[in-house]
């Protein structure tokens, strides 16, 4: 690798490569000894081929969720089963995984800055503005599509299809849109326990000793030439349990709290 070269972003490889090493190190403790990160399906990360893959995930914070994931994903193709032990991952680590954000959350302040060197294809959000819904729509910035493009073809896209950190929101079709027109490897991830341990922006550990979950699952099938955009949707929704229905499940700690409650009722009548 010559030492001024460049990805298609303009990127130096160099500098991006220190930037992962560096943040890596000091993330790392997060997952693995202030909490701990319990992650299923690695071999799926290792059976995916280098370019057109899309990921895609329920979203809890602004930057834990995807530092969590260069972790994984770079593990993963290192050999580790199921594990972030060793932080040594990342002397060499996959330079062509980038992340859609929002271009107004990566523009707030130094940090985001620097983290939006790691990889971050950022995006005008049309429904939404300074962390309120907007009434009035504007319309997809083309530039943005075209730059999912260009990294796609370049190689990992993690986005997140909701777009909020909010629970069960729906997706939206520009996942779909983009899934359809380019044709990805669709894998879908599911993770839990950020939202207790870190705050919103995912930068300040909250809490430590939480159980954070990691679930990688296998790739979705998709027939993009006949699924129709809503269909898409849908699948998305239920791949990474944000769609309504997983509302209706019951928690375990409800169904045991209605439990002692009715041995109460027994012995009350």
């Amino acid at each position: 690798m010559g030492l001024f070269k460049r990805n298609p972003f303009g990127h130096i490889l160099f500098i991006k490569k220190w930037l992962i090493r560096i943040f890596g190190v000091v993330t790392h403790r997060r997952y693995r000894g202030f909490n701990e990160l319990q992650i299923e399906g690695s071999e799926v990360i290792r059976n995916l081929p280098d370019t057109n893959v899309l990921f895609i995930s329920n979203h809890q914070t602004y930057f834990a969720d995807v530092v969590a994931m260069f972790h994984v994903f770079n593990a993963s193709l290192s050999g580790r089963d199921d594990t972030i032990k060793n932080v040594c991952y990342l002397w060499q680590p996959k330079m062509n995984i980038y992340y859609v954000a929002a271009k107004e959350t990566m523009r707030a302040g130094l940090l985001p800055r620097i983290l939006a060197y790691v990889g971050a294809i950022t995006v005008e959000r049309t429904w939404r503005s300074k962390g309120k819904d907007v009434t009035e729509k504007r319309e997809v910035n083309p530039n943005d599509t075209e730059n999912i493009k260009i990294a796609l073809a370049d190689g990992w896209v993690i986005t997140f299809p909701q777009g909020t950190t909010k629970s069960f929101k729906p997706v939206r079709k520009g996942t779909a849109h983009i899934i359809k027109e380019h044709k990805p490897i669709v894998v879908p991830i599911v993770i839990d326990g950020f939202r207790r341990s870190f705050d919103k922006k995912g930068l300040r550990l909250k809490k430590k000793g939480i159980l954070q979950s990691f679930i990688i699952k296998e790739p979705l099938e998709i027939d993009y030439d006949n699924e129709t955009i809503e269909e898409i949707v849908e699948k998305v929704e239920y791949a990474i349990e944000q769609h309504p229905s997983f509302l209706k499940v019951i928690p375990a700690e409800e169904l045991e709290a209605q439990k002692e409650l009715d041995k109460m009722r027994k012995w009350d009548y």
